[in-house]
């Protein structure tokens, strides 16, 4: 019986955010101007690394993969959303849904590895600044790089896999996306085992990384308070606050919901930290990284001053 469920099930009715119009539309406008101000202001920052070489460190490296990740994730599921705020039937393919599952949860899961890479080269930043250049050379930039992504793609494909091999008795989803949970309460059978799947998924994609990150910043801030001077242990600090305020945005709701399935968040809560997610912290990364760093800005000044020129120029 449960094999004939998964069969007949071509389509998957998401119920969104709310049910009610007026509110539809509000949101509609909300999380399109968040969408747009996230794609923009990620492919900038990609944009000016890619044209500044004084951009061109490993810093700057995994700060632009971090920008292609958020918009990547990010697409993954907005766009969506917002077609389905203005429409009355928020139906999914059931094939759409198992690759928007796999897109999204492979870039939320790239993304806790790639932070865990730039802590570690915060780290060779801070406590070995002499030799930074020869310790995070090129090659072991694009090889962890491609590890954080590998590592993403595997442990979805692994998740997905898992999920959608179960019986399906219903095909409506108490969310506005294909999630990890709410797709899980849709089986028929005892999912114990999932639940296991997922705990230990989240101690790999998370908690490793987690260590890897509190690591790091031990050792940072312990060769931060031996600078004798105050400039100096200002100057060393401010390299991670950027780094440091996008980790402790990524990993708070996410070790709350995901380690322990067990506690079962609400489905509101489900729903909220999926939002924060999906369009808050992409369009917070590029806003803390330029706000916060003197290198990005003098780079986005000199881009919009060679722009200014340039159209001088063309009008004269």
């Amino acid at each position: 019986m449960g094999g004939k469920n998964q069969t007949w099930i071509s389509e998957f009715f998401l119920l969104g955010l709310s049910s009610d119009w007026g509110t539809q539309v509000s949101l509609f406008v909300l999380f399109l101007t968040m969408y747009l101000v996230t794609v923009v202001g990620n492919s900038l920052i990609i944009l000016l690394i890619r044209l500044d070489s004084k951009l061109h460190t490993p810093m700057y490296f995994f700060l632009s993969v971090l920008s292609f990740v958020d918009i990547c994730y990010t697409n993954s599921t907005v766009p969506q959303m917002l077609v389905h705020f203005l429409s009355a039937c928020k139906s999914i393919p059931f094939h759409s849904c198992v690759l928007q599952f796999y897109v999204s949860l492979s870039m939320g899961s790239t993304e806790f590895f790639l932070l865990g890479a730039m802590a570690y080269d915060r780290y060779v930043a801070v406590c070995y600044p002499l030799h930074y250049m020869v310790i995070m050379h090129g090659g072991l930039c694009l090889g962890l790089a491609v590890g954080c992504l590998a590592a993403g793609f595997a442990n979805s494909l692994m998740q997905t896999i898992s999920i959608f091999k179960l019986p399906l008795c219903h095909n409506v989803i108490n969310h506005f996306a294909c999630e990890m949970l709410a797709v899980l309460r849709l089986t028929c059978v005892d999912i114990s085992f999932n639940k296991v799947m997922v705990a230990v998924s989240g101690f790999l994609v998370i908690m490793l990384p987690c260590f890897l990150v509190l690591f790091s910043y031990g050792r940072i801030v312990a060769a931060i308070l031996r600078i004798r001077s105050a400039q100096g242990r200002q100057k060393a600090f401010h390299t991670c606050a950027s780094h440091l305020t996008v980790v402790v945005l990524c990993y708070g709701m996410t070790i709350f919901t995901y380690i322990r399935p067990g506690s079962s968040p609400s489905v509101l809560q489900e729903k909220l930290i999926s939002v924060f997610y999906a369009v808050l912290t992409p369009m917070l990364n590029p806003m803390i990284y330029s706000l916060r760093n003197k290198e990005v800005k003098g780079a986005w000044q000199k881009l919009s001053g060679e722009f200014s020129g340039l159209r001088s120029k063309l009008a004269t």
